[in-house]
């Protein structure tokens, strides 16, 4: 930032006072800091201490040192070269004097008597070009600094760029090796998840045979411990297919197919009939879109989410289940082109839950509710989220316990288009 302009200092160098008098009159309205001196050896005593002077006014004649001596003196020295001189000198100084004062260095001469207004307008003169070259040098260390700072900036810029490239490339290392993985972790689910129904199938098979042959030889307790291990295999038995299910879930462009919804929700709610009778339920559905995707696998996700709303239906009102769909388009930023997406909500009235498990109920094997109160796996979810997102679409939930639920699915319009990260308009916090 620029300094504070201080008053204009000037040296007075003359051996009579009269003159000294004189200037200091004359100059003493425009507030100038005045110096003076009566030799030219006291001007360069002062000039050694104190260099920063706007002007020097000096007499050309002077006993032992006169003014082009001691201006030559003066300018020797680098850090006084700035400072101007203007000669005071008489009428009956010849061409010959005036041009070994500007050859010492004056700038200009000012002859005697002194005219009162000559002199406050060629002081102003070179006090304004002393103000202006002050500002200069103060603009220039700014721009300096202001160069420096963005030397740092762009340095700073260049290594932080850097970073965001090698944080880049480890990115995608960690993604590459997180597919991997998952698909190492699928193959694995589905090979012992397989390799678990063998031994499950003889379980069961020789419970049927003790049952069958050695009924009448068992207690009322031991028929109950027989019936429980029927119920925990047939347990079992659902967990090894809802894990090979969710082991084998993966959508390629060969699979999509342009598919009708609601022939789907049809299909889906046929197959559920008697359960849906049994329940008393009543469902409603609007006007579903036509899509491109797994027909398979999008009849298993409507099937598990309205399995998901039967199944903790509130006991004392009737189920009802609303399936509705709205067309949503992100809000675009300039001239890049953003896809659409379908939001298709299955709402009901059941028992709900807190609203802070909403991500939680999604995750493999979690269950907000203990075994005998509600059966299942704690897989139907996770095989929900894995449909969608396969279909580079997101599900969410919102609930409020006692009040229902209301799921979330939303699937691109286009899936030429999609992304694998679904817009900002359909968040989960959005309904």
């Amino acid at each position: 930032m620029p300094h504070k302009f201080i008053r204009p200092k000037i040296l007075l160098v003359d051996d009579r006072e009269d003159n000294l008098l004189s200037m200091e009159s004359i100059l003493e309205k425009d507030d100038y800091r005045l110096v003076k001196v009566t030799s030219g050896t006291e001007a360069l005593k002062v000039l050694l201490k104190d260099w920063d002077f706007t002007l020097i006014l000096m007499d050309v004649e002077m006993p032992g040192m006169n003014g082009p001596e001691t201006a030559a003196m003066i300018y020797e020295r680098e850090k006084l070269k700035h400072i101007p001189i203007i000669f005071i000198t008489a009428h009956s100084h010849g061409d010959e004097n005036i041009f070994k004062g500007y050859k010492a260095g004056a700038v200009d001469y000012i002859y005697k008597p002194i005219q009162p207004d000559l002199l406050r307008a060629k002081v102003s003169v070179f006090v304004e070009l002393y103000r202006k070259n002050h500002q200069l040098i103060e603009q220039e260390q700014l721009l300096k600094q202001i160069n420096k700072s963005l030397e740092v900036e762009i340095r700073d810029r260049i290594v932080s760029e850097e970073k965001v490239k090698e944080l880049n490339k480890q990115l995608l290392k960690n993604i590459e090796k997180l597919e991997s993985t998952n698909k190492e972790l699928d193959q694995f689910a589905f090979i012992a998840s397989h390799d678990l129904q063998e031994p499950l199938r003889k379980i069961r098979m020789f419970n049927d045979f003790i049952v069958s042959k050695y009924r009448n030889k068992l207690d009322d307790e031991g028929e109950l411990y027989l019936e429980r291990m029927q119920v925990a295999c047939g347990r079992m038995q659902n967990l090894i297919n809802d894990i090979l299910t969710f082991s084998k879930i993966d959508v390629t462009k060969e699979s999509l197919e342009e598919t009708d919804i609601n022939q789907v929700l049809d299909q889906v709610l046929e197959n559920m009939e008697l359960l849906i009778k049994e329940k008393n339920a009543k469902i409603v559905i609007g006007e579903m879109p036509s899509l491109q995707v797994f027909p398979g696998l999008i009849k298993l996700l409507f099937h598990h989410l309205i399995n998901n709303s039967l199944k903790y239906s509130n006991h004392k009102v009737e189920p009802v289940i609303h399936i509705n769909a709205t067309l949503e388009t992100p809000e675009s930023s300039g001239k890049i082109k953003v896809n659409q997406y379908w939001r298709i909500n299955i709402q009901d009235n059941g028992v709900g839950f807190e609203q802070q498990y909403a991500e939680q109920i999604f995750t493999l094997f979690k269950r907000l509710h203990a075994n005998t109160e509600y059966t299942g796996t704690g897989v139907g979810l996770s095989i929900c989220k894995k449909i969608v997102e396969e279909h580079k679409g997101y599900i969410s939930a919102q609930s409020v316990p006692n009040k229902g639920t209301t799921f979330t699915i939303s699937l691109p319009a286009d899936m030429s288009f999609a992304t694998s990260t679904a817009p900002d308009a359909v968040s989960v916090n959005e309904q």
